[in-house]
């Protein structure tokens, strides 16, 4: 028979299988596919409930992400994270109390970039660290689960998975391990065992029109950060489009804004660096390095752009968390289209061409002579961290993978549940964190440039509940499967759930669940939630929403009547903040003039262009959440037919109707295209923005 051995902290176990050991199955209550902080939290979990659990994970790590390089946690509200993902967060600050901990630098100096402290004394939890710590932890975590490990083992995708009225029996390796459970959770980042079930799952991103959200699918207009920002020719030979197109720039169009597409967002390792001469190596320069793979980051160096193209979360011990930042950086943008669905052969080779790809740029930014001098000066300090994943050439073992399948369940999880338009009653966690899209494609524009598409960055703008239905396969799929990785979610809205603690909130829900499933002898879709709701609660999960989370409605231009111009369409001229903060609103948000925060006063105008099917009368009106920090007198000017009207209305007071739009007046106007602009001249207060309104009116 195999053996199996609880993990270690010492050199990990690579159990390979024989052929005798491959003809006996072994035996669990409970098997996990996947050793990500899901699997993780979901083998504790399930022993802590008194069940036998064996943890697959293919690669010879445990934690994913969590011990790879993400020391800089993604989580939203804090006080929506509760139960083993606290508890991990916990014994991070539990590590840095010892002050051997700090064999590199003294805790009192450690911040952030802005300046606030990395570790508090006072603090229960901490929500940044290194690696080894992290892996450190989470191998404690599953010894304490008792959980047989079996590292370096794959599912036989093609024929691993055997089901017998509609449950699954039995899960086989590519080696002929094969094991048997009543109960099954795939906590992998690619949703290869719900996949092999035949349960039903998407990939890549929906049309706007599938579930009614506006985030989803191809975003041109909406795309605020990480592009070109100075024009950048694509071409082999500039100006030539018969030269073809330079490495890494798509030949394929965008598409429409809206539409949906197969592709995924951009991938990256998130590198620990440190700039401590005592604990740094220098970027090698890999194997296959090709220089003219940097030729649209030299390019747009030498169109004046000058940002220094990686993102540093600083960690203890003069270390970071490396994330991508700007036009060209670490995320590999579109050369992982076919990851989801690839091989374990051909996933491998696209993370190889991604650790080459980011390896090289590394070593050009800090070697090249085509790199600005200030650039290569600011790299000078930096080096990977010599301690950090010693053995991998002191690189993160795990790729981001930030997307791959998702789950279709009898419950999507959308946009409408992100903004709290529409909140489950079923909820098994809660998520918080920014609908977070990376760049998902780099293509040709219609000024023959160079340019990214796909990043989104939208606050939910509070704390939502994510369905137990969305982490269980559709009634008559799989009755015996969970997944909290990989769950039934659009596009958008798994932008924001792929958040390590949530997965590891998931996982924990995940595993209650199977074993309440497996002792009342019901399919995973029957358990009673009132039922699964009481057990979670008793565990430490948080599941209710903060009192100052209330459900909204989502406001949508074409749902309103008349002709209606969201923010997102008008122009700014000056610096224009995009907030969420209000229960109600049009679109994806509002804007405001950052009012106060200049030292010299700038007077900033936000024009709204509004296209007129016919001349006529129409009244005007404005839509903005009042509020007692707003100015007293907004300025706004309207071009009408017989010229420029000037207006102004007191933002403090709540007169709107209940969509917030209040009267400018009726105005005649000829056809074609008329402005409306909103100024802060001599403002008192915020100036606020959401939409103009134009409504056939009499005269």
């Amino acid at each position: 028979m195999a053996r199996f051995f609880p993990v270690s902290t010492a050199a990990l176990l690579v159990l390979t299988a024989s052929l005798a050991d491959a003809a006996e199955p072994h035996r669990a209550d409970i098997v996990v596919y996947g050793g990500t902080s899901a699997g993780v939290a979901a083998a504790l979990q399930a022993s802590r409930m008194g069940k036998s659990v064996a943890l697959i994970e293919p690669t010879d790590h445990l934690g994913g992400l969590t011990t790879n390089g993400l020391g800089a946690t993604d989580s939203g509200r804090k006080e929506t994270i509760g139960g083993i993902s606290r508890d991990f967060y916990r014994r991070v600050q539990d590590h840095y109390r010892d002050r051997s901990a700090w064999n590199l630098q003294d805790p009192a100096e450690a911040a952030d970039k802005g300046g606030r402290p990395l570790f508090s004394p006072e603090a229960r939890t901490m929500w940044v660290f290194e690696p080894k710590v992290a892996q450190a932890i989470m191998d404690g975590l599953a010894r304490e689960s008792r959980a047989e490990i079996v590292y370096r083992e794959r599912l036989d995708r093609g024929k691993g998975v055997r089901l017998e009225e509609g449950r699954i029996v039995s899960i086989t390796m590519e080696s002929g391990l094969r094991f048997e459970a009543a109960m099954f959770i795939d906590a992998t980042y690619e949703g290869d065992l719900l996949a092999a079930a035949g349960v039903s799952f998407h990939v890549g991103r929906e049309a706007n029109s599938v579930y009614g959200e506006t985030l989803n699918g191809v975003q041109k207009k909406q795309m605020k950060g990480h592009l070109f920002t100075r024009p950048v020719d694509p071409y082999v030979v500039p100006g030539d489009p018969s030269s073809g197109l330079v490495a890494r720039v798509s030949p394929e169009p965008p598409g429409e804004d809206g539409s949906g597409d197969r592709r995924l967002q951009a991938f990256n390792f998130r590198m620990c660096m440190s700039d401590d001469p005592r604990n740094r190596v220098p970027f090698p320069k890999p194997e296959g390095y090709d220089e003219a793979d940097y030729e649209l980051l030299f390019r747009n160096f030498e169109a004046g752009d000058l940002r220094l193209p990686w993102s540093p979360s600083r960690m203890p011990n003069h270390k970071t968390d490396t994330n991508n930042y700007g036009a060209f950086s670490t995320d590999n943008i579109g050369m992982n289209h076919d990851y989801a669905e690839a091989s374990h052969e051909d996933r491998a080779r696209i993370v190889r061409e991604h650790e080459t790809y980011q390896k090289g740029l590394m070593w050009t930014l800090a070697n090249h002579p085509r790199v600005p001098g200030a650039i290569r000066e600011a790299m000078e300090p930096w080096g990977l961290a010599a301690d950090e994943f010693v053995g991998n050439g002191n690189w993160p073992r795990q790729i981001y993978v930030r997307e791959a399948r998702r789950m279709v369940s009898d419950y999507v999880v959308t946009e409408l549940d992100c903004r709290r338009v529409r909140v489950a009653e079923d909820p098994v966690g809660l998520g918080s964190y920014n609908m977070d899209s990376h760049n998902v494609q780099r293509y040709v524009d219609e000024h023959g440039k160079v340019q990214n598409e796909g990043d989104v960055q939208v606050s939910p703008g509070g704390p939502y509940a994510v369905s137990y239905r969305s982490i269980v396969p559709k009634r008559g799929e799989a009755a015996n499967l969970l997944v909290p990785v990989c769950v039934s979610s659009s596009h958008i809205a798994f932008g924001s759930i792929r958040m390590e603690p949530v997965f590891m909130i998931l996982g924990q829900s995940a595993a209650t669940a199977a074993v309440m499933a497996m002792e009342r002898g019901v399919a995973v879709q029957d358990l009673p939630y009132a039922e699964l709701r009481k057990r979670l609660l008793e565990d430490g999960q948080v599941l209710d929403l903060p009192p100052d989370a209330a459900p909204r409605e989502l406001l949508t231009a074409a749902s309103l009547p008349g002709i209606v111009v969201d923010d997102a369409e008008a122009r700014a001229e000056g610096e224009w903040v995009v907030s969420t903060s209000a229960t109600r609103f049009v679109g994806n948000g509002y804007r405001h003039d950052a009012f106060g925060t200049s030292v010299v006063p700038e007077t900033k105008r936000l024009v709204f262009p509004v296209k007129l099917p016919e001349s006529g009368n129409y009244e005007v009106r404005i839509a903005f959440p009042a509020h007692g920090n707003r100015a007293t007198r907004a300025r706004i000017r309207i071009q009408t037919a017989s010229g420029e009207v000037e207006t102004s209305v007191n933002q403090r007071e709540k007169k709107g109707d209940e969509n917030g739009f209040v009267s400018l007046g009726v105005h005649a106007f000829t056809k074609g295209v008329s402005e409306v602009s909103v100024s802060n001249e001599e403002a008192d207060g915020y100036v606020v923005a959401d939409a103009i309104q134009f409504l056939p009116a009499k005269p």
